[in-house]
């Protein structure tokens, strides 16, 4: 089975003085505004970076309830941030690092369990895949 999603984007002028936008198959971005100020300073619109780590905290989060269901564990709520690393690194740059930072509610959770459960999310989630850096995770379990 393949399931195929689209994203798109459209650019005009120069690197620093151009515009572009993005927008999503399911129409919920649609043409919205990116650019060098967006990505390298602190433009309105989005950037590159801050999708990449909307999908990775939703991917992962998805996944980590299939793992707690696997374990016997509903959460109450799960809560992710993806931090996305953008350096210089030589002449250009790369993505070096993702941060998940993990708030979990799940009642009578065992801690162990809830570990073991957040970290195959991590590894097995398609968009921790997809990325060639270095990906960390805090879990936290509250009550």
């Amino acid at each position: 089975m393949t399931i195929k999603r689209k994203g798109s984007a459209a650019w005009s002028g120069g690197l620093k003085d151009g515009k572009g936008s993005v927008s999503t198959q399911s129409g919920v971005l649609n043409q919205q505004q990116y650019g060098f100020n967006t990505r390298f300073e602190d433009g309105p619109g989005t950037n590159p970076e801050e999708l990449l780590g909307a999908a990775h905290a939703g991917c992962f989060t998805m996944a980590l309830s299939g793992q707690l269901g696997a374990a016997g564990m509903t959460a109450q709520k799960l809560e992710t941030t993806a931090t996305v690393s953008l350096d210089k690194v030589g002449d250009s740059f790369a993505i070096t690092a993702v941060h998940l930072d993990l708030v979990a509610v799940i009642p009578g959770a065992d801690e162990a369990a809830f570990q073991e459960a957040a970290r195959k999310a991590k590894e097995g989630c398609p968009v921790s895949k997809l990325f060639n850096t270095n990906i960390t995770l805090d879990a936290k379990l509250q009550n």
